[in-house]
């Protein structure tokens, strides 16, 4: 690679961080071919604030209220304040790849928050170098939390589902 190529994607990556901060964006993912085997592929993200905070506060404030709050907040606490990964109906990724929420584009989802799955049905997909790895239900439930994006890079173990 040539010093005005390395500039050049220096200066697109920097590029690509400000866009991300300007339009308050989480995540951003390019991909840039110059030749038949030669391309920069190039992901920038972020962990917005206001996500991080919120919940912390959330549930700091209700404590003091009435009985029916605590015990509406004792569920969600666990996975909110440990790792997802160590929640005991945490489905994780068996491998590196990009998360697909449907079969394909313009279909239903496979699953959304309240469904209720069985044994062996499909949670969503993996993709890996091109091959689409359907990730199934380890057992039935109900889908409690969905901890990946539709289109998002994950990596192995990283926790997608949680079912309770």
């Amino acid at each position: 690679m040539t010093k005005n190529t390395h500039d050049a994607d220096v200066a697109f990556i920097r590029a690509l961080a400000e866009l991300l901060n300007d339009n308050d964006l989480t995540e951003l993912q390019v991909k840039r071919d110059y030749a038949e085997d030669d391309s920069l592929n190039v992901r920038v993200s972020r962990k917005p604030p206001q996500q991080i905070m919120a919940p912390q506060h959330m549930h700091a404030a209700p404590a003091p209220m009435a009985s029916p709050a605590p015990a509406a907040m004792a569920a969600p606490a666990p996975s909110e304040d440990n790792d997802p990964a160590s929640d005991p109906g945490a489905v994780v990724s068996p491998m590196v790849g990009t998360i697909y929420m449907q079969a394909e584009p313009g279909a239903p989802a496979f699953i959304s928050v309240g469904t209720t799955v069985t044994e062996g049905d499909t949670l969503l997909i993996v993709e890996a170098m091109k091959t689409m790895n359907h990730i199934p239900a380890p057992r039935a439930g109900t889908v409690k939390r969905i901890l990946v994006d539709d289109g998002a890079a994950v990596e192995f173990g990283a926790p997608l589902v949680i079912l309770e």
